[in-house]
């Protein structure tokens, strides 16, 4: 496939080794999505894999929440297990968080929360490098819960899975 994308994407960060040092599209969305909108999503749905990374493992490490709906530990059975309520919660947790971020980037401000405190407020050179290290953690996580999804329906397709892995 012939890489191509439109000059908006020229010098973005994120690109390195694992890109071949370039802009990576293969597929040419570039041509039909816009460059920040995109970044956007793809962090969006990186901060949601990370999250989701956590979530698989934490009831076989950490154990369960005190439920009568979930019974298990798989983390794909306890989704179809879980009461409609906590669903419909959920869906208003995350649609109030993007309602916020919305707003916020109306109002000309870049939604960001920043729980540790350390953020380095005036140095831009140190905020580019935590923004490629959210950005390719982010990549990772993406990767690592589709392999996670392809090992539990394929059971053995993930290399260094366990077979028996859930």
């Amino acid at each position: 496939l012939q890489a191509s994308y439109t000059p908006e994407y020229e010098g973005m960060l994120g690109t390195g080794p694992e890109t071949g040092g370039g802009f990576w599209d293969p597929f040419g969305f570039s041509e039909y999505i816009p460059a920040e909108w995109a970044r956007k999503a793809e962090l969006a749905n990186g901060r949601s894999a990370m999250l989701a990374t956590v979530g698989w493992f934490w009831p076989n490490v950490v154990g369960k929440f005190a439920s009568d709906d979930v019974t298990t530990s798989d983390p794909i059975k306890a989704m179809g297990e879980a009461n409609l309520q906590w669903w419909a919660q959920f869906v208003i947790l995350c649609g109030t968080i993007e309602a916020y971020k919305y707003n916020q980037e109306r109002e000309g401000v870049v939604p960001q929360i920043d729980w540790s405190m350390s953020w380095p407020k005036d140095d831009v050179k140190k905020q580019e490098i935590l923004q490629v290290q959210e950005l390719k953690n982010a990549r990772l996580a993406m990767i690592g819960v589709a392999s996670f999804v392809s090992a539990h329906y394929i059971p053995g397709s993930v290399p260094l899975l366990p077979i028996d892995f859930q």
